[in-house]
């Protein structure tokens, strides 16, 4: 039988990668394409549906229902909108779903996925961070598995193959260090969405690039780190490695230190995802180690980036904590590209609503729920709006 796959996000730079992985591996020929879902590029989402043959399309916003119902006119693909139409979708049998919506909007798909029982490969980070406990646990009452996509993660879980979680001493996530690495801690508060948008190493979305920049993306990472390997906090490092060769490392208690090597590019993860348990010829690019010559690490300075110690202090907590760090640097990177606080301001913005919603609603003191999840999420880009307010004035 021909594997069946949906995708989530599959106009973003994921989605993207992962569409050109299902081509090459013989596209619409070799796998039965069963929804498609993306935002405002309707063009692009219509050229997949087709080259695909997909036997969905979903675009997030209702407003851009006929605009994609048009672009599929003649084809036979089934058109919806809105965030109800994305989470029916992942109710649509599949036998693997890939999930690369950026940010907390992910989160309802992907439980809804794995209350079917299907495979998650899990690129939207957000869903663990908010809701880590209540997804493995919706995994494994329903023999469903989440695949992590991520890079790092993706190489953490590859160097634990034939391991066991005992022997684990350390994780290292690595992070390049985006586009200010190598500036001055006093010039970033005038940095501009432009410049923080350019990434030295990786191409991608520019929400993800800037969260690279001020190390966002990377505080995220720690915090899945600790919920998807269910490691202790103070076991889970971060380095600065300029290069973004290794992509994470795995250190055990007898001295020896497990690396994943490999090129800047996330068809791996998601190659690798896409053909588990076994191993696919992949088009990325073979490295020679004799002209790289060195690689190099770099303290990762919680100074330069609070963003880190903020997701220590997250992963300390628990709790719905994570939920409302994840809702408060969305909202803080939106006024941030809006112009309206500046660059380092984002960490201000984040640690306010942390510290005003610990103490007036007790993120710690309930159960996590999807509803709980939602609401503390609402809550917090309130809370975050009203505090980019203040900065204003």
């Amino acid at each position: 039988m021909r594997k069946r796959i949906t995708i989530f996000g599959a106009t973003g730079s994921i989605g993207e990668n992962t569409v050109d992985l299902l081509t090459r591996q013989g596209g619409a020929g070799a796998y039965d394409v069963v929804a498609l879902t993306g935002g405002r590029n309707i063009a692009r989402l219509a050229e997949q549906a087709r080259e695909l043959q997909a036997d969905l399309a979903v675009t997030a916003y209702p407003e851009l229902y006929e605009d994609l119902k048009t672009a599929l006119d003649g084809t036979g693909v089934e058109v919806a909108a809105g965030p109800q139409a994305l989470a029916d979708a992942a109710d649509r049998p599949s036998d693997w779903i890939m999930s690369a919506i950026v940010g907390a909007a992910g989160l309802v798909p992907g439980m809804r996925a794995l209350q079917h029982g299907t495979t998650l490969a899990l690129a939207n980070k957000e869903s663990l961070v908010t809701a880590g406990p209540l997804l493995l646990a919706t995994a494994e009452q329903n023999k469903a598995r989440i695949l992590p996509v991520d890079s790092e993660h993706s190489a953490v879980f590859q160097a634990l193959v034939g391991e066991e979680m005992e022997a684990v001493e350390r994780i290292i996530i690595t992070a390049s260090g985006g586009a200010f690495r190598d500036w001055p801690i006093e010039a970033l508060e005038k940095a501009t969405p432009e410049e923080a948008s350019s990434h030295p190493n990786w191409a991608m979305g520019q929400r993800i690039t800037v969260d690279s920049a001020s190390m966002f993306n990377k505080a995220l990472e720690l915090i899945e780190t600790k919920e998807y390997f269910g490691v202790d906090p103070k076991r889970i490092e971060a380095v600065v490695h300029p290069e973004s060769l290794i992509h994470a490392l795995v250190g055990f208690r007898d001295g020896a230190i497990m690396a994943h090597v490999g090129p800047p590019d996330m068809r791996h993860a998601i190659g690798y995802a896409l053909n588990w348990p076994e191993r696919a010829d992949l088009p990325v690019a073979r490295l020679d180690l004799t002209e790289i010559g060195q690689l190099n690490f770099r303290p990762a300075c919680e100074k330069r980036w609070p963003a880190l110690r903020l997701a220590r202090e997250v992963m300390e907590a628990g709790g719905l904590t994570g939920a409302a760090f994840n809702a408060a640097k969305e909202a803080a990177l939106d006024a941030f590209l809006a112009r309206q606080i500046k660059f380092t301001q984002m960490s201000e913005v984040v640690e306010a609503v942390l510290d005003r919603l610990s103490r007036e609603s007790g993120l710690t003191n309930d159960a996590i729920s999807l509803e709980k999840v939602l609401e503390v999420d609402h809550l917090a880009r309130q809370t975050a709006v009203s505090v980019v307010q203040m900065i204003e004035q």
